[in-house]
């Protein structure tokens, strides 16, 4: 990877391995876990990791919500197009990081760290419903050194893609990404990523709020959002109207609001331009879904994939709703392999 090639999209966040096992719910009480959420590990969920691999027959996959859409957004676009900046341990790992993206075409440029161990992400799977315990661990010592080290790609990079989960990490390699976005007018995208970032780190999620060209989340997100801002809804069109039209850095573009909803209808609002609309979701059979985990990180590949190429929202929404479709019938957050071809729904 040579420092003048441009890139179309570059992701920063968090690296993790995903340890993906079966559950039930004597184990998500064990640990004081609910079906559907996702944290950040404390001291009690410490023994969850080996649990898994233990006694769960857990699968070990490449994870890390902007890394699974990086990677999504590479399975769409033309080779070498998308590069992911975070960082990891120097452990194995690492390498199975590594293999993943390289398989996928993924250009990777990791931070290594000395002390720490790459993160892992317990992913208790339940029916159709998934729980995500994070031990941040490596990634949580991203620096804004490496990003400055590494300016020459960020510079050329044509739009960026952060995960929110980055909030809790390195804020400012988040600001400097999105002052460059507004200085050179290209697209600066955030992803809300977990309940918990708009609850707990509101403070960071807002100083990057005037930044975004681009906000995505699904449909607790977008409630979490609204509840620690006093929006005093939980009707998504509403709130997604709300976040396309907060204050905005960069007048030469519409700030989007994307909200998705699972099985439920895609939303999308666009600065002044009144309400939101909405776009159902392709259908796939229960019988098809192989598991969940990613699909949401699937849509937004395939969404910004879109943005990238030039293309207009609805085009976008179907080839992330298409995207989120294949990687439903993947184990973990992955796509199928040889690669399929996207077509368009109509």
């Amino acid at each position: 990877m040579s420092a003048d090639h441009t890139y179309e999209l570059l992701c920063l966040e968090n690296p993790l391995l995903d340890i993906q096992g079966q559950g039930d719910d004597a184990v998500l009480q064990q640990y004081g876990l609910k079906a559907n959420d996702a944290i950040l590990a404390e001291e009690k969920h410490m023994t969850l990791y080996e649990e898994l691999i233990q006694n769960r027959n857990a699968k070990l996959l490449a994870g890390g919500a902007a890394q699974n859409t990086a990677r999504g957004a590479q399975y769409l676009l033309p080779a070498d197009s998308v590069v992911f900046y975070g960082c990891v341990g120097k452990d194995k790992y690492a390498d199975i990081l590594q293999d993943a993206n390289k398989q996928a075409g993924l250009a990777v440029r990791y931070r290594y760290d000395e002390e720490q161990a790459t993160g892992r992400c317990g992913v208790i799977i339940t029916g159709h419903n998934r729980s995500m315990c994070t031990d941040l661990a490596a990634a949580n010592c991203y620096k804004i050194e490496h990003l400055e080290e590494n300016w020459g790609i960020a510079e050329k990079a044509k739009a960026y893609f952060v995960g929110g989960y980055h909030l809790t990490v390195c804020v400012p390699a988040i600001l400097k990404l999105a002052e460059e976005a507004a200085k050179k007018n290209k697209p600066f995208i955030l992803s809300l990523s977990a309940p918990f970032i708009p609850q707990f780190f509101k403070e960071p999620l807002d100083q990057t709020a005037p930044y975004w060209d681009y906000v995505i989340g699904n449909e607790t997100e977008a409630t979490s959002y609204a509840d620690s801002h006093d929006l005093n809804t939980h009707d998504i069109p509403t709130i997604a109207k709300h976040l396309a039209n907060l204050p905005k850095e960069n007048k030469q573009r519409k700030r989007v609001a994307i909200i998705t909803q699972g099985t439920d209808p895609t939303v999308v609002a666009v600065q002044g331009e009144g309400d939101a609309k909405s776009w159902p979701v392709h259908p796939i059979g229960k019988e098809e879904i192989v598991d969940t985990t990613g699909a949401g990180d699937a849509f937004a590949g395939g969404f910004f994939a879109g943005v990238v190429q030039g293309k207009d929202i609805d085009s976008c929404v179907d080839q992330g709703q298409w995207l989120a479709a294949q990687s439903l019938r993947e184990l973990g957050p992955s796509y199928p392999f040889p690669k399929k071809t996207y077509t368009a729904s109509k």
